[in-house]
């Protein structure tokens, strides 16, 4: 089995949060040595694996690399289950991301999770919890900063930062740091896939349609936002106004045979059926809301069947072309 010593010390080491320096004078060798375990160009002398494995926190079978794969292998598996879980039962995901947090507090997928579910996702943070966790929170994201590689999860760390300005008082520091640090509309994933392409070329307009189905369903949940949380409006009258958007966009599919409309009407009813369920909906409305929003569901899955694109957009959004497991945010 291949012993990867000198990769799961730097790992270990960025993880912790320590320059090779520290690491060196924590271990009595000099800078140098460190380097040259971490390149793989020489290993440390026996009688430094104990401490070394203390050090860190781990045991000498993950510092020489012989648990690797099958620590990778359970940390996989525990983020699948809890993202199942999230969707489903929100205490029991909390729970089990605690306990992976524990296990595995070096893993940057496992950090990232459990610091948003500690602050109750990415959305409406409650300012009390984020200044609560504050350090934690903090501590966290330097060390996704400094240490990982995976430009989703830098980014949200760098969100947790904005959202921890904003809960300071420090918003324009935190609408900077969106501005510097994330895409904007223009550049995001989508547009540069479409701008590859000849704009006669039958992929440009692949992308130019299946960008076209994300829009859409975009500019629904803003709309239906908007109506939803507009206080000037009574519990009724937003149910009836987005509804009534949700039937103009269906009869306007059917009358030009364009799926983009049937795309926003299925958004605006899973964005309402949300707001129902979590927000003091009457059992009524969420039943006959959950009956429309399946069938528009169905009504784009029907489309789909000749409809590459649509295709696409739809796995990759929902993840299944089975509208019953469909979260109806999702």
């Amino acid at each position: 089995m291949k012993m990867t010593i000198g990769a799961n010390i730097k790992r270990l080491r960025t993880g912790k949060g320590e320059t090779q320096e520290q690491l060196s004078e924590a271990m009595n060798v000099t800078c140098a040595a460190v380097s040259k375990w971490e390149r793989g160009e020489t290993y440390p002398d026996i009688t430094l694996l104990q401490p070394l494995a203390f050090h860190f926190g781990v045991t000498l079978d993950e510092l020489m690399g012989y648990d690797r794969e099958r620590i990778s292998a359970e940390i996989d598996g525990l983020l699948s289950e809890y993202e199942v879980l999230r969707r489903n039962d929100g205490k029991k995901a909390g729970e089990l991301i605690c306990k992976a947090f524990r296990e595995y507090p070096n893993d940057y997928r496992v950090m990232s999770c459990y610091m948003w579910d500690a602050a109750g996702g990415t959305a409406e943070n409650d300012h009390n919890v984020l200044n609560i966790h504050r350090e934690e929170f903090l501590a966290i994201c330097d060390k996704l900063l400094d240490g990982c590689t995976d430009e989703h999860i830098r980014l949200n760390a760098w969100n947790m930062r904005a959202k921890m300005l904003h809960a300071e008082g420090r918003t324009d520091e935190a609408i900077a740091i969106y501005q510097t640090r994330f895409a904007d509309w223009f550049n995001t994933v989508g547009q540069k896939c479409e701008q590859l392409f000849k704009k006669d070329d039958p992929e440009f307009i692949y992308w130019v349609r299946r960008n076209m189905f994300e829009l859409a369903d975009f500019a629904a949940d803003k709309l239906a936002k908007s109506c939803f949380f507009d206080e000037r409006l009574s519990m009724n009258e937003k149910v009836g106004i987005i509804e009534e958007h949700a039937e103009t966009m269906l009869k306007a599919n059917s009358e030009t045979g364009e799926t983009i409309f049937t795309v926003m009407a299925r958004t605006l009813l899973g964005r309402l059926l949300n707001d129902l369920h979590y927000r003091g909906g009457d059992e009524a409305d969420i039943s006959r809301v959950t009956a429309k929003h399946l069938a528009a569901a169905k009504l784009m899955i029907d489309a789909s069947q000749c409809d590459r694109s649509l295709s696409d957009y739809i796995t990759g959004r929902f993840g299944s072309d089975d509208p019953l497991k469909w979260n109806a945010l999702n």
